[in-house]
């Protein structure tokens, strides 16, 4: 199923690629500007669409060759997130999109993957009469506090 897509009445499900990328989340801002330099992450009427995990913790032991050097120990790295976004199935435009990530990236071995998957894509239909869109209960939009970042 995953070497096509199909429709709804709604929607179209697009074959498409994920890109996730780990960082920790003080980089986010400065990785993304490089990929959205490339592709502009579109999805309908919206543009630079991706997603980010709450912060976690990164755990990691540098080997010989690292540019820390050897340790012994394990490393944890609070305040790493995970970042998500689709692209078109181009593997030009991947591998673009993936060497911005890693001159962009803090680390030596950025954590990058890409997965084939099918995508939903709406096909604008009227929802004017909709109950569940937002647009057409509270407008709760307008009241959600900007998202901080914690240190």
């Amino acid at each position: 199923m995953i070497d096509s897509g199909f429709e709804t009445t709604s929607l179209r499900m697009t074959l498409l690629l994920l890109v996730t990328f780990q960082a920790p989340a003080a980089d986010v801002d400065r990785i993304m500007d490089a990929v959205v330099a490339i592709a502009p992450l579109a999805m309908g009427k919206y543009d630079r669409n991706a997603y980010q995990s709450a912060h976690g913790i990164e755990r990691y032991r540098p080997l010989d060759g690292a540019a820390a050097g050897a340790e012994t120990e394990l490393r944890r790295r609070p305040g790493t997130v995970e970042v998500s976004f689709e692209l078109p199935d181009d593997q030009t435009l991947a591998a673009r999109v993936v060497e911005a990530i890693f001159q962009a990236h803090s680390y030596q071995e950025p954590v990058i993957r890409i997965q084939p998957i099918l995508a939903s894509r709406s096909k604008g239909l009227d929802d004017r009469a909709n109950p569940n869109r937002w647009w057409n209960t509270t407008g709760d939009w307008k009241k959600v506090a900007p998202v901080r970042e914690e240190a």
